[in-house]
């Protein structure tokens, strides 16, 4: 084992070495002082920085793309670790990342071009332009037409936040993902509110720019985004094709889950191209944003758009954060643009100064947000970046044996939510909201949290029993947690007892999720997700008749119009498939039930 690592650990080091230009002495200076001084934002007991090697192997990060922009230019970029870890492919400045929702950045370039080129009106309703599909209005739009100015800013009032990827042996048309008919796996996109109501951020609405852009065009949406966007302002080694020419594969980076697990058929298909489908590098980003940066001080102008247009792309909407593409936000002063993205298996994001010339892009081929943060904080400390907070906070903490936070394990609940203390990893940790924290203890009964404010500090009754914790920030205190007991008493929301049943699903915990799932299959009898969720967890607890019992009374229920329990369990046990399930139990189960499997399992 040690030798494994040790070789891991070489490797991870190595990465960097491929494919990398050689920059002058002070370039490097910096990059040494980025690679070395890696923090989340808080240090404990006097510990120093970590590197970024350090910080990856934390993180369970495979690989990384960085290029760091100084001046208008380029300054460096490099790449970390694997692009794909079982064919030892380093990561390097050329590797193509599938990180999301950046794609929706360069998609409003696309639509702010046919608006410069008087092709559309922005503030016209979409459907003058819709020709192959139409918004089928109804009456939560109050009568208001929906505008592409209101779907790039995210004010259109549409539902369908975000797309979740499909597996290659299904891949729906753009037609059946607005409509939410399969093979996809979304509702279809409609209106929940009125538009221009608030902000409400939708890939839903995104995708429908896409369809557009194509009636508008009269061509294929990858060709002519890559011929009128992309190649022009300097993006030439991305693409919205999806899946990736057969040629551009060797450069795609193989996507991972944060637990380190491989994505199936190593990424996932996306026919929301505008919305999640662009894979590029962080070079090719950073011309866009130097593109931009250069128009929006009238230094040069864009090689796409005109200055009014940019206006647009950089100018929050309505008042709110979003602009049309990107998020602009106002630190003591220095105004930024930004966007962040995550597809299954990726993370990223872009910063730049819209008054100075520096900025950033950061790819992962793992999802680990936290760590998008660090690699910011400690860009911005060596080029001294204004507005940024990056220096973390320094606390100490006391060592509490396991016996002793073994009594606190157990599920709570605060403000209509709920926390949970249990084992992750081999340690205990504090888990909410889908972030397992590590709990740092400043008393025996008191611990704190390096993503969370609150101080907690548990409760106990007469009889020494835990019945929760206090939270207080900043000594102001807040509204005690209270331990779950029972189940079998609690009268919870569906969500909440199917999140905490899948919760202790994950690690393990079956009889707890057991006594939830079935809580809740008691409560709401008519939900098809309960049903399914108390079969997995007696998969995996060795009753596999019960299990299979339940899946196939399920197999034709509906658990939403063009969604069957047979669609639902096969998502399911494809999310197991991909996260370390055991293959050939889970391959007893699609042949009990028939169930075709998928391309690639």
């Amino acid at each position: 084992m040690k030798n494994a690592f040790a070789l891991a650990a070489f490797w991870l080091c190595i990465g960097p070495l491929f494919a990398q230009k050689n920059y002058m002495p002070e370039t490097l200076a910096k990059i040494k002082e980025v690679e070395n001084n890696i923090n989340g934002t808080l240090l404990l007991n006097g510990e120093g920085p970590s590197t970024i090697a350090q910080r990856m192997a934390k993180h369970k990060i495979k690989g990384m793309s960085i290029a760091v922009i100084q001046d208008y230019k380029i300054a460096w970029a490099k790449g970390y670790g694997w692009a794909d870890e079982l064919e030892k492919r380093p990561v390097t400045t050329e590797t193509l990342f599938e990180p999301g929702s950046i794609s929706k950045t360069l998609n409003a370039i696309g639509i702010l071009k046919l608006a410069q080129d008087k092709k559309i009106d922005l503030n016209t309703d979409i459907n003058n332009y819709l020709t192959s599909w139409k918004f089928p209005y109804d009456s939560l739009s109050k009568g208001k037409p929906i505008t592409l100015a209101q779907i790039l800013s995210h004010h259109a009032g549409l539902s369908v936040h975000g797309f979740p990827g499909h597996h290659n042996s299904a891949i729906p048309t753009v037609y059946e993902v607005l409509d939410g008919k399969k093979p996809a796996v979304t509702p279809p996109v409609r209106s929940e509110f009125e538009p221009d109501l608030q902000f409400q951020y939708s890939g839903g609405g995104t995708t429908i720019s896409q369809v557009l852009l194509e009636d508008v065009t009269k061509q294929a949406y990858d060709v002519w985004m890559y011929e009128n966007v992309l190649k022009p302002i300097g993006m030439g080694n991305s693409s919205y094709a999806q899946p990736p020419a057969k040629d551009k594969l060797p450069l795609c980076a193989s996507g991972y889950f944060s637990d380190g697990t491989p994505v199936l058929n190593k990424f996932r298909v996306y026919p929301e191209l505008a919305a999640a489908g662009l894979w590029m590098t962080p070079s090719d980003l950073c011309n866009y944003i130097i593109d931009m940066q250069l128009a929006w001080q009238g230094k040069q102008p864009s090689k796409v758009l005109s200055s009014d247009m940019v206006k647009l792309h950089l100018t929050p909407y309505n008042n709110s954060a979003s602009a049309m593409g990107t998020f602009v936000e106002d630190l003591d002063g220095t105004k930024n643009f930004s966007h962040s993205a995550g597809n299954d298996g990726y993370c990223g994001f872009f910063y730049a100064s819209l008054d100075e010339g520096y900025g950033m892009a950061v790819f992962l081929n793992s999802e680990a947000w936290e760590f998008l943060q660090e690699i910011k904080n400690s860009v911005a400390k060596a080029y001294n970046w204004k507005g940024i907070n990056y220096e973390p906070q320094r606390k100490t903490s006391i060592a509490v044996p396991e016996s002793v936070v073994k009594t606190y394990e157990g599920i709570y609940l605060y403000d209509d939510r709920w926390a949970a203390i249990g084992k992750k990893d081999g340690q205990y940790v504090f888990h909410t909201s889908g972030i397992s924290a590590s709990m740092h203890f400043i008393t025996p009964t008191s611990f704190f949290n390096e993503e969370f404010p609150a101080v907690k500090t548990f409760v106990k009754d007469e009889n020494g029993n835990i019945t929760g914790y206090s939270r207080t920030v900043n000594g102001k205190e807040f509204p005690k947690s209270i331990k779950i007991t029972s189940p079998d008493t609690v009268r919870l929301s569906n969500e909440t007892i199917g999140s905490i049943g899948w919760y202790l699903l994950e690690n393990k915990r079956y009889p707890e999720a057991i006594a939830y799932f079935k809580r809740g299959v008691q409560l709401y009898p008519e939900d098809v997700n309960m049903h399914v969720n108390l079969a997995h967890v007696y998969l995996f607890n060795g009753d596999y008749n019960n299990a299979i019992s339940i899946y196939k009374a399920r197999l034709k229920d509906t658990v939403r119009p063009d969604y069957s329990g047979a669609d639902l369990i096969k998502s399911d046990l494809l999310y197991f498939i991909e996260h370390n399930g055991d293959g050939k139990l889970i391959n007893n189960v699609f042949s009990d039930l028939d169930i075709e499997r998928p391309k690639g399992y």
